[in-house]
């Protein structure tokens, strides 16, 4: 059962966490300092020093490199959050220029002649108006001190200590994240680190310190080699952000959310030992903005304070104008919900700190090689109200969708229209807009969903990932128009109104997303996220990534056409004239793994089901259903038909006139990890990509929950394909196929490089442990008849060879599998992020 609105009683024992409703840190003081009468006092140490009143003072000694806080309330909860201003610039490491760290709950406290920093823990609280139910949660579980330091002076109540070694340290984890990434043992190197005392602020509501880091560490591993001047010295720079609690009126104005999974936002979440007996302990709150409404009672109505986000000037044109475009798309959603003029995007104005946390920044990070973009609203652990939404979007992501788009156009010929090019560079900026829409969405509470895609023609929330809508025109080319959506979609308007619409609390409140629920619903609104959609082997044949149009069979037949028409005219047209002659083949890898994300789509439908993020009252309203839907089996049978066909060579072979044309890269240039792996030295190797492309679709069918769901389906309904239908019907296509038609370029090798693919992919199945034992018997007995059938029909020359080898393997294999060393599927390119 989730959790009551927080309205009365409820919210006040909430609020308990954080003590009582926080006072200023200066506009409260201790009744004894408990200093010794001959201590210095606080006008002494500070002569000189360059004062910063605020949330907590703050004094600048730039003269010794320290920052000092006259601390007033002691025992009064506030918010801490670490980030990095200047970062490493490793999309593979993860430390990126704007990083901002978790957000913790943290406190004063004095203990004889020093000041501990301690964090509160938040996951484990009684939510109740009884002191000694509190008492009892709080001393069940551990908090933690972050640090401590000497009591330099007090002076009516006010106690000063130097700060200096807090900042000093590692508190957003670089050396952790270092290690993660394996790149060697790094820690902080005092004589190389400073605070930045003149960079220190403070403000009403929140302090701002930052400090130079360097980590010293053996600098031998590939990643900081890559982008680091020196391996062994990361210098980076920490800002630490101290924050005053939000205030939550227990009366009126802005209240915490209940989360329902159906509303297609975040959570903030913690247990609760004060509910009722019968009720989940597990509390779940909504993240959302506060906004509120200058007039409550109107149906639209301006508010007390906007959300108001901001570019990074760093960002360039036309990158710039795409992002303030993009970003406020939002607008018109807020709009729908009843709010006026409460959502707008602006440049962040010039000299303005964009890691302050009072702003909300789209920040433009560079990093060595193309990577993720995030959204991250960093909230208050107690009700979910974000504090700050963060946005980091990579600058080289918008390059790629450009040479996608030129790959596809081949728009640098003789004879092409002089424009031409100029539609990848419009498809790449539509792409950004979209970008930014979907990270700042993330900032404002609200999670993907990767099922929004089945609407329309499949923008039907900024919140999935696109696919460009690709299409062939009347005359047979590749039509980029329309590639990717303008604005936000249904989608987006109802995850707006749920999470902050203004409904008047209470059972009124609960009633009216209630009706929000069962209208979206209603309207053939899905849902589905991240945790059941990112594994080669999920189940929901609606929540999926970089895919489009309701249809998946359909789109993957107008993506097959695409991609044989791309390939028909690849050459070194889809390359400007001043790149080097090597880059073609990473401009052929798009073009040929164009289906790899609606192949993952087509393996959805084999074994997949269907099913709902709801509550059991919700079911028992009618609003949510229960349960699995199987996929209909003649649907699963037709993209199994598709996917075993991807693994033919007539799919997987290229053309001659993409193999005459693919050059070693030049002098000077490396073939990185966009491109095809490579057994030929240099050149290109027809037997990698062959095997690529075989290992998408393999790893796809052959994995372990996959065929423990077929098995299961089968099981309960004979009708639906069961283990030996699919496994039968694999082999069919490819190591009992007839001879591969001679216009097909080595044709029969490039059909042996992905038979050995599937059968190494089999045994690995196998070997990885994670089927039950009943339909493992079922996969060994498709191998063992594979091995028997290859022994009677041992076929002539290579594939004679070929043959007589994979029946020795497999045998091999079923006889003792410690005696077999199995092979890793093939290197696949990174498609991810499109």
């Amino acid at each position: 059962m989730r959790a009551a609105p927080a309205t009365g009683p409820l919210l006040l024992a909430l609020l308990m966490l954080g003590a009582a409703p926080v006072a200023p840190l200066l506009a409260q003081t201790n009744n004894s300092s408990g200093a010794p009468a001959s201590a210095k006092s606080l006008a002494e140490v500070t002569r000189g020093l360059q004062s910063q009143p605020g949330f907590i003072d703050v004094w600048r000694d730039a003269a010794r490199g320290r920052v000092l806080l006259s601390v007033v309330s002691l025992e009064q909860p506030f918010l801490l959050l670490s980030s990095l201003p200047y970062a490493l610039g490793s999309n593979d490491v993860g430390l990126d220029r704007g990083q901002a760290g978790d957000m913790r709950m943290v406190r004063f406290e004095k203990h004889g002649a020093k000041l501990f920093l301690v964090q509160d823990n938040t996951a484990y609280i009684a939510a109740s108006a009884d002191k000694d139910e509190r008492a009892a949660v709080k001393e069940s579980f551990a908090n933690a001190v972050l640090w401590s330091g000497d009591i330099l002076a007090s002076d009516g109540g006010a106690h000063l200590v130097d700060f200096s070694s807090f900042l000093l340290a590692d508190r957003h984890g670089v050396a952790g994240r270092l290690a993660a990434a394996r790149q060697g043992a790094y820690q902080v190197d005092p004589a190389r680190s400073a605070v930045l005392a003149e960079q220190a602020k403070s403000f009403p509501d929140n302090v701002e310190l930052e400090a130079l880091l360097t980590f010293a560490g053996p600098g031998q591993a590939e990643y900081v080699r890559q982008v680091a001047v020196d391996p062994a010295s990361l210098s980076m720079r920490q800002r630490i952000s101290m924050v005053r609690l939000p205030r939550v009126d227990r009366q009126a104005g802005w209240r915490p959310r209940s989360y329902h999974p159906f509303s297609g936002g975040f959570d903030v979440n913690y247990y609760d030992f004060a509910t009722p007996l019968a009720s989940s302990i597990d509390v779940h709150w909504q993240v959302r903005h506060r906004l509120e409404k200058t007039d409550p009672l109107a149906a639209v109505s301006t508010v007390k304070k906007p959300i108001v986000y901001y570019v990074d000037r760093g960002a360039p044109e036309p990158v710039r104008s795409a992002l303030l475009q993009g970003a406020s798309w939002w607008a018109s959603a807020f709009e729908k919900a009843g709010f006026k003029d409460a959502y707008r995007v602006e440049l962040l104005p010039e000299g303005v700190d964009a890691m302050d946390i009072r702003y909300n920044v789209i920040h433009w990070v560079h990093r060595a090689t193309r990577g993720w973009s995030y959204g991250n609203a960093l909230a208050d652990p107690r009700t979910g109200e974000i504090i700050r939404g963060a946005v980091t979007l990579g600058s080289q992501r918008v390059r790629q969708d450009i040479l996608i788009a030129e790959s596809l156009l081949a728009p640098y010929g003789k004879n092409a229209p002089a424009d031409k090019h100029r539609l990848a560079e419009e498809m790449a900026l539509a792409r950004l807009r979209q970008l930014a829409a979907h990270e700042v969405g993330h900032t404002l509470g609200f999670a993907h969903n990767f099922a929004a895609s089945r609407a329309g023609d499949g923008n039907g929330s900024v919140m999935d990932y696109p696919h460009p809508i690709l299409k062939l025109n009347a005359q047979g080319e590749v039509d980029l128009a329309g590639a990717y959506g303008v604005g936000v979609g249904p989608w987006d308007d109802y995850i707006v109104n749920y999470v902050y619409g203004d409904f008047g609390g209470g059972a009124q409140e609960q009633a009216a997303l209630a009706k929000l629920r069962a209208d979206a619903r209603a309207a053939g609104l899905l849902y589905s996220s991240d945790q059941d959609d990112r594994t080669p082997g999920a189940s929901h044949p609606d929540g999926l990534l970089w895919d489009f149009g309701p249809d998946t069979i359909k789109t993957w037949d107008q993506l097959g056409a695409v991609r044989q028409r791309a390939l028909q005219t690849f050459s070194v047209d889809v390359l400007p004239d001043a790149r080097q002659i090597g880059e073609l083949e990473a401009r052929l890898v798009p073009v040929y793994l164009l289906q790899r994300y609606q192949g993952e789509a087509l393996a959805r439908l084999i074994g997949g089901g269907d099913f709902d993020y709801t509550t059991s009252g919700d079911v028992k309203a009618g609003i949510g259903k229960a349960g699995v839907n199987a996929t209909p089996a003649p649907v699963q049978r037709l993209a199994l038909n598709r996917l075993a066909d991807s693994l033919r060579a007539e799919y997987l072979a290229l053309p001659a006139n993409v193999l005459d044309v693919l050059t070693p890269p030049a002098m000077g240039h490396d073939r990185g990890r966009e491109y095809f792996a490579t057994r030929m030295g240099s050149v290109f190797d027809a037997f990698s990509i062959a095997e690529a492309g075989a290992a998408q679709t393999a790893g796809f069918l052959l994995d372990a929950a996959r065929i423990n769901r077929l098995a299961w389906q089968h099981a309960r309904d004979a009708q639906q394909p069961g283990v030996q239908e699919v496994l039968s019907l694999l082999l069919q296509k490819t190591w009992k196929r007839e001879p591969v038609p001679a216009a097909v370029v080595g044709g029969e090798a490039v059909q042996l490089a992905a038979n050995w693919v599937l059968v190494d992919g089999l045994l690995n199945l196998l070997d990885g442990g994670k089927l039950h034992p009943n339909v493992a018997a079922e996969v060994t007995q498709s191998v063992r008849e594979l091995a028997q059938w290859l022994q009677k029909n041992p076929g002539k020359g290579v594939t004679a060879t070929s043959r007589k080898e994979a029946a020795e393997l497999v045998s091999a294999y079923l006889k003792d599998p410690r005696s077999v060393k199995l092979r890793a599927a093939p290197a696949v390119p990174p498609g991810a992020p499109i």
